[in-house]
């Protein structure tokens, strides 16, 4: 295989077009496993007996509408006639399988880095693996209006039935996948089949809009002008921009075996691919209905508007992600919670989009956590009947940043979770009330946060542990609020809220929010982040519903109060740093801002009928 060359030191491929360029051998030695897993969660117990190699029969499957899907099947090379195996479904439009180049093709069938291992490691446990190209995308035929259509969904069902037939299958399936396959396996779900048991959604979006698109209703530019060109390129077989460095390896996406001539076609017919950027432009509210693109209010293609779908499907669910997983995080929080009781499992590590680096600034390193032995855990659990120890472990598993340990909880927020008021004053944040005088940012236009944070985490940019690396000097313009020095540890578990009394000078006003930790040598810590258009400001609740009937117009030279909602984190402040509350009124790097043609001042103060405060959820032993 490919991976006993040195060449793999160069390649790791994942998932949501995750091309992740790892750190040396050496390095790797040097680095600390933070986040491995502990007591808290059992490891994987494999097969005594395990099956050994693999075998991949590449093929056409085609849908009752005629459309030729392409299929990789893999199977355990020494399965012995009459095994009946569960099945693993991975759905993708980032190609299923690449096709490598002369000579490299002689020691690889195309799977490198983690995402072979994995295969292999399923497959060494029994499992068949079912990867496709969804419609419109890869090796397969078909047009893509927009992500996750009805057609693509009920191309899953039919998967289904097929595996159900085969002479190999035991009836048993369930399906995962990272990013866009992740939310491909949600809506699997919303399907209700009955031989579906389990799905494993991992580093993927629940609500399109808030979680990915317009988080606090501002247009996430950045992603979707870069991922419509990406997915443009990949869907003509190019490799997208954060790939261009490996074309002397990867050729494009792997034709179906024996159908090398209809690859062609194949890539033709998604000549008339939408894409999601024409129609995000066309968007403020989340009912909008854009001209461009397939013409589809977003909520008809997120899965959160599905959710009576998936609770009564009786799938077990687990949600996977990290805190620096865009806003994903959020968005596999709220789905557990949606769900509400049954077999389901959150996890939040200190992970980027994808999972590959451990990015807290206290052990950043390569991810060391068991990612492929914890999905194995629970669909041994689910898919074969095993009596492990994922029945008795809690539904909740989180790392805690500065901590650098794993929490177990049995509710979002953990119990163990209380509320402190920190109040916006002259002297900044303080436990008690004192006015603030009004303050006064430029929204010039001029901050952002860079190439490497977040949000450009989830099209692929995170390569190293080491995000918001130049925060102190990136953050230097924003309006500070220093809070007390901490004579003791303080942890944050959850999402903190803040309400603000603000003035624009226009009719518009976005804010943008910041945490971070000011440690007592003088650097900065980024820890989490929100934002707000404020027409999206809520009536009474701290989140927005976007919806343009609850629109609340900002009046020039008016205050108003507004609230939002800041992402989750698990972080704990050590003693002898304080927490910064960090204003600003753009990130040019991301979001499209209001009036990015001119300038404007937004006004902040609090006074006693009317205060401005952060509300933080703390956590207590």
């Amino acid at each position: 295989m490919l991976s006993r060359y040195p060449l793999v030191l160069f390649i790791c491929l994942i998932s949501s077009c995750l091309w992740a360029q790892p750190l040396s051998k050496k390095a790797i030695k040097k680095l600390p496993a933070c986040d491995a897993a502990d007591d808290l969660l059992s490891a994987h117990q494999p097969r005594e007996d395990p099956y050994k190699g693999m075998r991949i029969h590449s093929f056409y499957l085609y849908m009752q509408d005629s459309t030729a899907l392409a299929v990789d099947l893999y199977l355990p090379k020494k399965m012995k006639a009459g095994d009946r195996l569960p099945t693993i479904v991975r759905q993708t439009r980032y190609w299923r399988r690449p096709q490598l180049r002369f000579p490299f093709s002689l020691f690889s069938k195309g799977l490198l880095g983690r995402t072979g291992k994995m295969v292999q490691r399923f497959l060494d446990e029994g499992y068949a693996i079912v990867n496709v190209d969804v419609r419109g995308s890869g090796a397969s035929f078909g047009q893509r209006l927009h992500p996750w259509s009805p057609e693509e969904q009920a191309d899953g069902a039919e998967i289904l039935d097929w595996i159900v037939a085969q002479p190999w299958s035991n009836g048993q399936i369930g399906s995962l996948g990272v990013s866009y396959g992740g939310t491909a396996a949600e809506f699997l779900a919303i399907q209700q089949h009955p031989n579906l048991k389990a799905v494993a959604l991992m580093f993927s979006l629940y609500d399109v809009y808030a979680d990915n698109a317009f988080p606090g209703g501002i247009h996430n530019r950045w992603f979707t002008s870069n991922w419509g060109d990406a997915n443009a390129l990949m869907d003509a077989n190019e490799l997208p921009p954060n790939a261009e460095a490996y074309k002397w390896l990867i050729k494009g996406v792997a034709p179906v075996r024996k159908k090398k001539k209809q690859l062609g076609r194949a890539v033709s017919s998604h000549e008339e691919n939408k894409n999601v950027h024409e129609g995000a432009l066309e968007v403020d509210f989340r009912d909008d209905r854009p001209r461009q693109g397939a013409g589809r209010k977003v909520d008809y293609f997120s899965p959160h508007h599905y959710i009576d779908a998936l609770r009564a499907s009786g799938v077990a669910v687990y949600s996977y992600s990290g805190w620096q997983d865009g806003a994903y995080a959020e968005a596999a929080i709220k789905r557990h919670l949606d769900l509400g009781a049954g077999a389901h499992k959150l996890m939040l590590g200190p992970w980027e989009h994808g999972g590959a680096y451990n990015i807290s600034p206290y052990c950043p390193s390569l991810a060391q956590f068991d990612h492929a032995g914890e999905l194995l855990k629970f669909f041994d659990y689910h898919l074969k009947g095993q009596k492990n120890a994922l029945a008795q472990e809690a539904p909740i598993h989180y790392y805690s940043i500065g901590a650098e340990r794993w929490r177990a909880a049995q509710t979002w927020p953990p119990a163990a979770v209380v509320w402190d008021s920190l109040f916006l004053s002259d002297a900044g944040l303080q436990p008690r009330f004192t006015p603030l005088s009004e303050q006064k940012i430029v929204a010039d236009h001029q901050f952002g946060t860079g190439e490497v944070n977040r949000w450009t985490a989830v099209n692929g940019k995170v390569k190293s542990p080491y995000t918001y690396a130049d925060w102190a000097q990136r953050s230097a313009s924003l309006l500070h609020f220093d809070g007390p020095l901490l004579a003791a540890p303080l942890e944050i578990v959850g999402e903190s809220k803040l309400q603000l009394q603000l003035q624009s000078t226009e009719d518009l006003a976005d804010i943008y929010v910041y945490l971070s930790e000011l440690k007592a040598d003088g650097s900065i810590h980024y820890i989490t982040e929100g934002q707000l258009r404020a027409s999206h400001r809520p009536k009474t609740a701290w989140q927005s519903t976007h919806l343009r009937k609850d629109a609340q117009a900002v009046v020039a030279q008016q205050w108003l109060e507004l609230r939002l909602q800041l992402l989750p984190v698990a972080w704990q402040l050590q003693k002898g740093s304080r927490l910064r509350l960090s204003l600003g009124p753009s990130d040019k790097d991301i979001f499209e801002g209001a009036y990015t043609d001119k300038q404007y001042e937004l006004l902040f103060r609090s006074i006693q009928e009317a205060r401005s405060f952060l509300l933080l959820p703390v956590y207590q032993e």
